[in-house]
């Protein structure tokens, strides 16, 4: 019993040394300052975020490159996390296939409390090393694997042991945190780090340091998305035309990176049977659709290579 009282007293010091749970001494008396005030408090606050993202842009151009060669091999990004971390990640997730069309099994994510830890706290699960290990090992991780910790304290219990796991059977492992020098940087092989500081309000690390996590995933995914083709300039032209808005988006795309007019974009859609990859390679290469279909295939989906293989 004395022993397990010295654990929780340490892990409650080793707690408060951590800087997201120290106390910012730009929002002092919080609770008696106007609307306006709150308002100006948090939005400088934020301002703080990009540049501490920034100076872990080596480390995620490292991470962009291995989930690009991984997904290009037919593997998986399968990012861990609890609470707020662990919501992140799973929207990050989710937002792959409506944004690139992609396969909704080639970026998962792992929640500890699973799904309905998506809209309701079950925070006790964090705390179990082997719920994590479980966990992840049912993803049965591999060699072709990206696994990615988020976790703005880096000390969570749940994801470490995910992270051990997965490294331990070949996978690649990236730790997103919000703190140096952390268990979980020591447990992956890349760390970026994003050290925006003090919360606005104490330990709230749903707020600098969640905003900080969703713009590290988002540029993972949009990085490897891009370097995998399924961007063609600036464009997201991988994408599926389930609705009125994405089939005027994807006319649109079609207008502006082949220079037609909106008829001539929507006469080619239809040809191309409503796939706007499949178009644009139409439209670039003077193909039919047949081969700007077996160029695309041919590419991965890369269509800027299907563009070069279908015009020569």
């Amino acid at each position: 019993m004395k022993a397990r009282k010295r654990r929780a007293v340490k892990k409650k010091a080793d707690l408060q040394r951590l800087v997201t749970e120290k106390t910012n001494a730009a929002s002092t008396d919080f609770d008696c300052r106007s609307s306006v005030e709150i308002a100006h408090i948090i939005n400088l606050e934020d301002a703080k975020v990009a540049g501490a993202v920034a100076r872990s842009l080596p480390q995620i151009a490292t991470v962009i490159d291995w989930i690009a060669d991984a997904l290009a091999k037919g593997g998986r990004l399968i990012y861990v996390g609890t609470g707020t971390s662990g919501r992140i990640a799973a929207l990050d997730a989710a937002e792959c296939p409506p944004t690139f069309n992609t396969n909704p099994k080639m970026v998962q994510f792992v929640m500890a409390g699973g799904s309905k830890a998506l809209a309701e706290a079950t925070e006790a699960s964090e705390d179990s090393r082997a719920l994590g290990r479980h966990e992840m090992a049912k993803r049965k991780p591999g060699r072709n694997d990206v696994v990615v910790g988020v976790a703005a304290s880096g000390r969570t219990p749940f994801t470490i042991a995910a992270i051990e796991y997965a490294r331990s059977q070949g996978a690649k492992t990236a730790a997103v945190t919000c703190n140096r020098k952390s268990p979980l940087e020591r447990a992956a092989q890349v760390a970026i780090v994003a050290e925006v500081g003090p919360e606005v309000v104490a330990g709230s690390t749903r707020m600098k340091a969640g905003t900080a996590q969703k713009m590290i995933l988002n540029t993972l995914t949009t990085g490897a998305m891009t370097r995998l083709g399924y961007v063609y300039g600036n464009l997201m032209v991988n994408l599926h035309l389930k609705n009125e808005k994405l089939a005027e988006r994807g006319i649109g795309i079609l207008e502006r990176a082949a220079g037609l007019t909106r008829e001539e974009a929507h006469k080619l859609l239809n040809a191309a049977r409503h796939s706007v990859p499949v178009a644009l390679v139409m439209a670039k290469s003077g193909s039919s659709r047949a081969d700007a279909a077996r160029a695309l295939q041919r590419s991965c989906g890369n269509v800027r290579h299907a563009i070069e293989l279908a015009g020569r």
